[in-house]
């Protein structure tokens, strides 16, 4: 059922944790850069804190593109339709709001690196594991998640 990846619209996907500083900024970044064109991805958080300093530097470590990068509410996307809303955190999980239409809700609990503690260098290592480990986990959903949109049978956590 495959057909050409330019006649279909992208995959929509919202990334929401609390402070939309960490987490839910690399998650965007990261699957802006591996996703292509196949997604359009945002992210968003309950209580918007700004970005991270750190998280800026361990993205562009990465070699990842910031300049476009801002912390948003998820109210600013509040009657937008997406295909995937994934929350990266305990808190954003329990009062994500409900977005319209039919999606698919996940929950990829990760340590908030913007509360670790001790010098920057210390702090960076923690920024550089949940990078990590998001990495992973979004590598994997990029495969599934255009399964899925071609309509083979896919079941992602």
């Amino acid at each position: 059922m495959n057909t050409d990846s330019q006649t279909r619209a992208p995959i929509r996907v919202l990334f929401v944790c609390t402070g939309n500083s960490a987490r839910s900024i690399m998650s965007e970044a990261m699957l802006r850069k591996h996703g292509g064109s196949d997604f359009k991805v945002f992210s968003a958080g309950v209580d918007p804190r700004g970005i991270n300093p750190l998280t800026i530097r361990v993205l562009e470590e990465a070699g990842l593109p910031t300049r476009d990068l801002r912390s948003k509410s998820v109210s600013e996307f509040l009657g937008q339709q997406f295909d995937y809303v994934i929350t990266v955190c305990d808190n954003a999980r329990q009062s994500c709001p409900v977005f319209p239409g039919s999606y698919q809700g996940y929950h990829w609990g990760y340590e908030d690196p913007a509360e670790a503690l001790g010098t920057d260098e210390e702090r960076m290592t923690v920024f550089r594991s949940v990078f990590t480990q998001l990495g992973q986990r979004i590598g994997q959903f990029v495969v599934i998640a255009r399964r899925a949109r071609d309509g083979e049978p896919v079941t992602i956590s």
